[in-house]
């Protein structure tokens, strides 16, 4: 399942598609979104925002494209007029005169005004987003303190996303090894030093795989673009210390750790 940093990307593809320039046709499958089509062809599509794994598509009219991909849906760009040939199930396209995005296989797709946005069950309910550049260190580092979370183990916590949203597998594994902590520490028993270093990988390591995950560069110091650590690399020596990493499975999700230095 896509995290926080692959669902940021997509919609970054999405707003240099079609962002900023008038609708020409849009389609929805579901009949209680028909309504909504005839209504956005000339409006503009004027950001796309993230909440974790939550897509919003704000239109020029103030109305909000709510989606959520969970397991199967996924987003495509292509030209104006273009239907790929594809078993997914179609549920959205919206197009202008040069491109159009689609979405297939999803689910959970709604049109919100700003009190809909406001009031929305699984908004409300999702912590701060990780890739919200406003974030900071302290403000996660207080949220790791906070009477709610404080006493929640981390192989738990950090798939939990009322804590901070955009956070999943490959994120939590990544993050526990940077900060050198075993999955079953919790939060009210670490030291000022473990929490800034949780506290610091919590934004860091999403932020880095968005920015740079994929790319490839032999000239790039150690830490400059994204790597798996420790993720999928079970049998295999740490980059750190030498040790083995193990692979387990916390919280229903396969979990791989260097049990030499994360203690």
């Amino acid at each position: 399942m896509p995290e926080g940093p692959e669902i940021r990307r997509a919609a970054d593809k999405l707003e240099e598609a079609v962002a900023g320039k008038p609708l020409t046709h849009v389609w929805f499958a579901f009949p209680a979104l028909k309504t909504f089509e005839t209504s956005l062809v000339g409006e503009r599509v004027e950001r796309l925002e993230t909440r974790g794994k939550a897509l919003l598509t704000h239109f020029s009219n103030g109305l909000t494209l709510y989606s959520h991909n969970q397991l199967y849906g996924v987003w495509r760009v292509v030209k104006a007029g273009e239907t790929p040939q594809t078993t997914r199930s179609l549920r959205v396209r919206l197009e202008t005169k040069e491109a159009a995005v689609l979405l297939y296989s999803a689910s959970e797709i709604e049109m919100l005004d700003a009190e809909g946005v406001a009031a929305h069950a699984f908004l409300q309910r999702v912590g701060p987003d990780v890739l919200d550049m406003s974030l900071t260190v302290e403000e996660v580092k207080a949220r790791l303190l906070s009477p709610r979370f404080r006493r929640r183990q981390f192989s738990g916590l950090l798939l939990d996303q009322a804590f901070l949203a955009g956070l999943g597998n490959y994120l939590r594994v990544e993050i526990l090894w940077q900060a050198q902590l075993a999955p079953r520490h919790k939060a009210a028993a670490l030291s000022e030093a473990q929490l800034d270093a949780l506290a610091q990988a919590c934004l860091a390591i999403p932020r880095l795989s968005y920015q740079t995950r994929g790319q490839a560069d032999e000239n790039k110091h150690h830490g400059a673009l994204f790597r798996f650590e420790v993720f999928h690399r079970a049998g295999k020596k740490c980059r750190r210390c030498g040790g083995i990493i193990e692979k387990t499975t916390l919280s229903s999700r396969p979990f791989y750790w260097c049990p030499a230095c994360q203690h």
